[in-house]
């Protein structure tokens, strides 16, 4: 049976109350916290560095996938595998040294995955997909949250759940953006095991959740 675990991305959260919110999101029995890096440059807003990640690690029990959307990644990796990163996923589009930047993360005895943009086809990622644990689709342009999903998305995912199968590896599908009920169930079809969602999870995190997991029950 394929598990499919449901992220909570924290983008979608109201700071002002973030433990509690936090506290929520374990509650209700979501499998991890993905937490998005922005750094003004590689994507147009910042939120939060490798301080809070810490303390955040610190209050939670929930894994946390690390999402680097920032220029020069490998500058990061260290800071925010020391802050309690379960997994970090780096942009294709932010290095021209992918491979070692994967073995880096590794090296940490992390998750480490690779991101790419909606404009970007997953065949750039042909030559890295041995080494890596995942592969994250970007579904909306990346930067905010309570965007719109992207559908031609769903080739990506299909792409590279064909080629896991076709040469017998092992890694994740994450997709992120846009993600509601609706949609989540053609995510799944097409190949996605882990799902990120923000805007429409905070709607009401308990009732999203149970519906979340009565679909998968379904679909899966």
């Amino acid at each position: 049976m394929i598990q499919i675990k449901l992220l909570a991305s924290i983008l979608s959260c109201n700071f002002l109350r973030l433990e509690n919110e936090i506290k929520e999101i374990q509650d209700s029995g979501c499998d991890m916290l993905h937490l998005d890096i922005m750094d003004g440059h590689f994507v147009p807003n910042i939120t939060i560095g490798p301080d809070i990640v810490k303390q955040i690690h610190s209050i939670s029990n929930l894994a946390l996938d690390v999402h680097l959307m920032v220029e020069n990644p490998s500058f990061w990796i260290e800071k925010f595998a020391n802050a309690g990163a379960y997994s970090i996923s780096v942009h294709q589009e932010a290095d021209i040294h992918l491979n070692r930047l994967i073995n880096t993360i590794k090296e940490k005895k992390i998750r480490a995955l690779v991101s790419i943009n909606p404009a970007t086809s997953p065949i750039v990622l042909d030559y890295i997909l041995d080494y890596v644990d995942g592969v994250l689709v970007m579904s909306v342009n990346p930067g905010f949250g309570g965007q719109k999903f992207i559908e031609n998305s769903l080739r990506k995912i299909e792409y590279l759940a064909k080629y896991k199968y076709t040469n017998n590896l092992d890694y994740v599908i994450q997709v992120d953006g846009g993600v509601n009920l609706n949609n989540i169930k053609n995510l799944i079809d097409a190949g996605a095991n882990e799902i990120i969602v923000g805007s429409a999870l905070f709607k009401n995190i308990h009732e999203f959740v149970r519906k979340f997991k009565e679909l998968t029950r379904i679909v899966v």
